[in-house]
C-alpha cells in the first residue's frame, strides 16, 4: 500500500527529517535561572525516541526579562548553552532533528507557573521583574501588571539579545531555529494594534509594526547559517472578529520575512487580547496554514488539534501542511507515531519504535504475550 503522507521524509535546506511529525515547543517550567537539567535530557530524549522527525525545544528566553515564568529556559550566557548540549545529543541520538524556539514573552512575562496560579506575580514579591512591551499596555484578566514601554535603545538590546541567543543555539548544537513571534508576547505585541500604540517608527503603520520583527529576523539570518532552517512562528489571525484585515496584513509581513530568508512559517494565532472567539476543533488551523502556504509560497507547520492520526495525515495529504506538530498528544504519549502508523496501517518502518521496546510491543499488537 502507498505510504501516508505522514511518514514521507521532509528536507529543508540541508536538513532531512525522518517524516512529517513534529514536536512544537512546549513549556516545560522546569529550569533553574535559565538553566536547563536532567528533567529536560530526559523529555526530550524520551520525545525523539517516540519517532518524530523534529523536536523543537521549549520557548526559550533571550534575556532574563523575557521569561514567562521564573523557571523558563534560557540562552543568554554561555552556562545555559553548555546546558542543552546533552540535551541536543540525545535528540539527535534517538533519530530526530534538535531545533529550539527563542523566546521574549514581553507583558506577558514575570507570571507564575501554569499549576501555581499562570498569573502575574505581584510587584512586591522577590521574584517579580519589570517587563517590558511596545506600548505601557496590561494584556489584561490574569496578567494585569503594566508593561513598561520600550524606549529605542530597548529595542535594539532585545534584538541583539535574539541575535545572541541564536548563536549560542548554533554552537550548542541545534539545527533547526524558531523566532517566537506569536501568542501575545513581544514580536506579537508589536504587529499588533491591540497592544502597539507607539507613534515612532515602531507603530502606526502596517510597515512600522512590522518593523521589530522584520529587523529581528534579519539580524538573526545574517549570524544562522543559509544551509540550517531558520523559522518562525507567528500568529496570522486573532479571531477577534476583523479576521481578514488581520490575515491580508499577517501576508504582507509574512511575504517580507520570505525575502528576508525565512525558510518555514509555524501558522499560529495571536492571543493578543483575552477577548476572541477560537473556533477550536479538530485541525482547525489547517485551512488558515494552507491559504498562507498558497498565497506566500512558504512551507508551514501548524499545531493545535492534529492529535487524531486521520487528521494529521488529511492535512499533509492535502498539501496543507508540510510538517504537522503534534505535542500534548505525544506529552501523553511519546510513541504516538507508532500508535499514528497502525491507525493508518501504514508499514511501520525501522525509526517508529526503538529496537529494546518494537520486539515486545509488535508480539503484543499480534496477540504473542
Amino acid at each position: 500500500m502507498a505510504s501516508p503522507s505522514l511518514f514521507k521524509p521532509f528536507t529543508l535546506k540541508d536538513i532531512a527529517l525522518r517524516n512529517r511529525i513534529a514536536i512544537p515547543p512546549m513549556c516545560q517550567y522546569m529550569a533553574t535561572d535559565g538553566v536547563v537539567n536532567d528533567w529536560h535530557h530526559i523529555h526530550y530524549g524520551a520525545l525523539a525516541r517516540g519517532g518524530a522527525g523534529l523536536v523543537v525545544v521549549e520557548a526559550t528566553a533571550v534575556a532574563p526579562e523575557g521569561r514567562i515564568t521564573p523557571k523558563c529556559a534560557g540562552l543568554w550566557n554561555d552556562e545555559q548553552a553548555q546546558a542543552f548540549v546533552p540535551v541536543v545529543k540525545a535528540i539527535k541520538d534517538a533519530g530526530a532533528v534538535p531545533g529550539i524556539q527563542i523566546a521574549h514573552a514581553g507583558r506577558k512575562a514575570n507570571a507564575n507557573r501554569p499549576w501555581e496560579g499562570d498569573d502575574h506575580i505581584p510587584e512586591n514579591d522577590p521574584r517579580a521583574w519589570q517587563t517590558i512591551a511596545p506600548s505601557a499596555i496590561a494584556f489584561g484578566k490574569h496578567l494585569p501588571r503594566t508593561p513598561k514601554a520600550m524606549t529605542l535603545e530597548d529595542i535594539k538590546r532585545v534584538q541583539q539579545n535574539f541575535v545572541d541567543a541564536a548563536r549560542r543555539a548554533l554552537e550548542a548544537g541545534f539545527e533547526w531555529i524558531e523566532l517566537h513571534f506569536a501568542h501575545g508576547y513581544l514580536a506579537q505585541s508589536f504587529f499588533s494594534e491591540h497592544s502597539n500604540q507607539r507613534t515612532d517608527a515602531y507603530g502606526g503603520s502596517l510597515e512600522n509594526r512590522s518593523r521589530f520583527l522584520v529587523e529581528t529576523l534579519a539580524a538573526v539570518r545574517k549570524v544562522w547559517p543559509e544551509h540550517l532552517p531558520l523559522t518562525v512562528r507567528f500568529g496570522v489571525i486573532e479571531f477577534d472578529g476583523r479576521d481578514e484585515q488581520t490575515f491580508a496584513e499577517s501576508m504582507e509581513l509574512v511575504k517580507r520575512f520570505k525575502t528576508e530568508g525565512l525558510d518555514l512559517l509555524s501558522v499560529s494565532i495571536g492571543f493578543t487580547i483575552p477577548e476572541v472567539n477560537i473556533p477550536w476543533g479538530p485541525g482547525f488551523m489547517a485551512p488558515i496554514a494552507g491559504r498562507v502556504r498558497e498565497e506566500v509560497g512558504l512551507p508551514v507547520t501548524s499545531a493545535w488539534g492534529f492529535e487524531v492520526p486521520a487528521v494529521a495525515e488529511q492535512a499533509a495529504a492535502e498539501h496543507r501542511l508540510d510538517l504537522v506538530s503534534v505535542g500534548r498528544a505525544l506529552l501523553a504519549n511519546p510513541h504516538w507515531p507508532y500508535a499514528a502508523a497502525k491507525a493508518l496501517r501504514a508499514d511501520r518502518p525501522a525509526w517508529v519504535l526503538p529496537a529494546p521496546y518494537a520486539r515486545w510491543l509488535e508480539r503484543y499488537s499480534l496477540g504473542q504475550f
